[in-house]
């Protein structure tokens, strides 16, 4: 098995691909390549790639809705190519949590030297510090969430939310996140019953802990789960 760590290149335009593969043999770099979104995330379900290099216009779906998908079971870092020049590309892609954003053409000796940036950076990630003790406990296997070890009575999508939230304290998710990670499909769901179970939510962890806010509301941008929780109650 190589120990190079592996990038998937999403790239429909094999010249493109090919190019970007030399680039990152040549750099040390172990490059799988795949032409469509659903090849994609099937490799990606199978595989643990460093880093993906996603392109917006794939055949199939486009990038950002990919990018989406994969946010369902997985954190590896996103860089986004797309042929566009147009600003909101750039604002999308960014805003929905991409490590970073190359339009076409492009040098294929820049984007290796971003990638080794962001793979830097998130190697330091973990050893920023020590996380905090969290007042909150998931135990999977019987879908519960225990809350400073009381036992909390929560729906099949409350149970969801809250595990999303508490997995990424102090990350923002917005709506459309929430729901492509927590429902089964947008069309038995809209934003405001995203925000009809964070209200329930809050009223149940409410009964464990009056005086805390655990769910915060970001305007125009989702929820987050506070990060200065206490680790106990006083």
């Amino acid at each position: 098995m190589s120990s190079k760590p592996a990038i998937l290149i999403v790239e429909d335009e094999p010249g493109i691909a090919d190019t970007l593969q030399y680039a990152l043999r040549t750099d040390g770099f172990e490059p799988l390549w795949v032409a469509t979104g659903e090849a994609a995330l099937a490799k990606l379900r199978e595989a643990s790639p460093a880093l993906v290099i996603l392109d917006v216009g794939l055949p199939d779906l486009n990038g950002f809705e990919v990018f989406k998908r994969l946010r369902a079971f997985s954190d590896v870092p996103v860089v986004f190519l797309t042929a566009r020049a147009d600003e909101i590309d750039r604002v999308v892609g960014l805003e929905l949590g991409a490590d970073d954003y190359v339009a076409k053409p492009f040098s294929p000796r820049e984007l290796v030297a971003r990638i080794r940036t962001i793979l830097r950076r998130a190697a330091r990630a973990p050893t920023a510090g020590a996380a905090p003790p969290s007042p909150f406990a998931i135990d999977e296997g019987r879908r519960q969430i225990r809350f400073y070890g009381r036992p909390l009575e929560l729906s099949r999508y409350e149970y969801g939310l809250l595990k999303t939230l508490v997995e990424h304290p102090g990350h923002v998710f917005s709506r459309d996140t929430l729901l492509d990670k927590v429902w089964d499909t947008h069309s038995e769901s809209l934003d405001r019953t995203v925000d009809a179970h964070v209200k329930t939510l809050r009223a149940k962890l409410k009964t464990v802990a009056p005086a805390l806010e655990p769910i915060r509301t970001h305007r125009g941008s989702g929820y987050a789960l506070a990060e200065d929780l206490p680790a106990a109650l006083p």
